[in-house]
């Protein structure tokens, strides 16, 4: 297997400071538009890993289909995995299948509201883009695994576990995220892109019912206190628009389907004024300069005078919990209610990988499905989400081959 990574970001970097403790691939090409990013991220690994020789850096424009195809058949690439953020979904997506090699990311290409109705119906849905080329692939027997991060990824995992061991009926698959970090020195730093983070916090969250199929709400909608394990407790979660209710009753029989972010007030609050401001909008302004005027977008602004969170970990202090509540009727026929999750500490991710907490947990998932993949575990054509392969070896392999433990909290059903 020969891996091209695309984006050497915080989950990019720690996705190679992971897999550098494996032997199941011969080569990672670490791409960046900044090539400086991708050498630091490379010298990194070979400072913890003297000798390994499987990793070079190199240069790409993640937008332009013809630069990853480039890049992918300069290196041999067999697999190409998507570390940027969503909106060069669809380039890098198109560049994979150019040069003919399987796919795989952690965000599905971007929706767009509904133009009349985006609070009651949806309009093009996250990965629609991505699925409408699934024929194409299916044919060229090349697979685009979609979705296969922390969030969506783990949490499908989880999703096809509990259907296939846990539930003789699901009445709700519900993915629920939550953690207690703070980051010394800020009194706001997203621990995780904050473009990304403005993208699905800021747009109509959907839900799936089985008797309506998707719709959308308006956001932050629907709260509730959530008590997460791993010494975090309870936390405020409200409906996000996430991958997992466009991925989940693709494959996965439930009655309903929905996603749940433990934002906190505050982090709410500084979301609603960007919007209000306009600054969440992709739009590019026109700005007084120096030179003139330029255009620049009130997102990327935000973005840049943000701390990068890659930077972060060694600021971070707590830990983050991603799971899965599922409801239903249980294999013995009585009512069950249990939540999957997986907790990682960010003292824990900094010593092991010197990545925080986050960005580990987000790049451990696609670097065990890969594995799979070389190994001929998990195999497909099309493009498939993570809860459209078998879910045991992927846990198996999460606790026992990379260490890193999930767990099942049976909780008391809810009448």
């Amino acid at each position: 297997m020969r891996i091209l990574l695309i984006g050497s970001g915080g989950v990019g970097d720690a996705f190679a400071r992971i897999v550098a403790r494996r032997g199941f691939f011969d080569l990672l090409v670490v791409a960046d538009h900044d090539v400086d990013r991708a050498h630091r991220t490379v010298a990194a690994v070979q400072e913890r890993h003297p000798g390994d020789d499987r990793f070079v850096a190199a240069r790409v424009d993640a937008s332009d289909p013809a630069s990853v195809e480039a890049v992918a058949r300069e290196h041999g690439a067999t697999h190409v995995l998507n570390a940027v953020d969503p909106r060069f979904v669809m380039g890098v997506f198109a560049g994979a299948r150019a040069a003919g090699a399987d796919y795989l990311d952690m965000a599905m290409s971007l929706s767009t509201p509904h133009p009349e109705q985006p609070h009651a119906l949806t309009g093009v849905k996250l990965g629609d883009e991505q699925f409408a080329a699934a024929a194409a692939w299916e044919a060229e027997g090349r697979l685009a695994l979609v979705g296969i991060g922390v969030e969506p990824g783990l949490s499908d995992v989880f999703a096809r576990y509990a259907v296939d061991h846990l539930f003789s009926h699901v009445v709700e698959l519900g993915t629920r995220d939550g953690s207690n970090l703070t980051v010394d020195g800020y009194d706001f730093a997203p621990s995780f892109s904050i473009w990304t983070t403005i993208e699905e916090c800021l747009n109509p969250p959907v839900v799936w019912e089985k008797e309506r199929g998707w719709f959308t709400t308006p956001p932050f909608s629907e709260p509730e206190v959530f008590d997460f394990p791993g010494g975090i407790g309870p936390v405020e979660c409200v409906n996000v628009e996430h991958e997992e209710v466009l991925l989940i009753p693709r494959w996965l029989d439930a009655e309903r389907v929905t996603f749940k972010y433990g934002l906190g007030q505050e982090f709410v609050d500084v979301l609603r004024t960007l919007h209000t401001l306009g600054l969440d909008s992709t739009t590019p302004v026109s700005v007084p300069s120096a030179g003139g005027r330029v255009q620049v977008s009130p997102r990327d602004v935000v973005a840049a005078c943000l701390p990068d969170p890659a930077t972060l970990g060694d600021r971070m202090h707590g830990a983050t919990c991603a799971g899965l509540w599922v409801t239903g009727t249980g294999t013995d026929g009585a009512p069950r209610e249990v939540y999957l999750y997986h907790v990682v500490d960010n003292d824990w991710s900094m010593a092991e990988y010197g990545a925080q907490c986050v960005v580990w947990q987000t790049a451990v998932n696609p670097a065990v499905a890969l594995e799979l993949l070389a190994t001929g575990v998990w195999s497909g054509a099309g493009v498939l989400g993570p809860e459209a392969f078998d879910a045991v070896p992927f846990l198996d392999l999460l606790r026992d081959g990379y260490g890193s433990p999930w767990g099942i909290q049976e909780r008391t059903p809810t009448a």
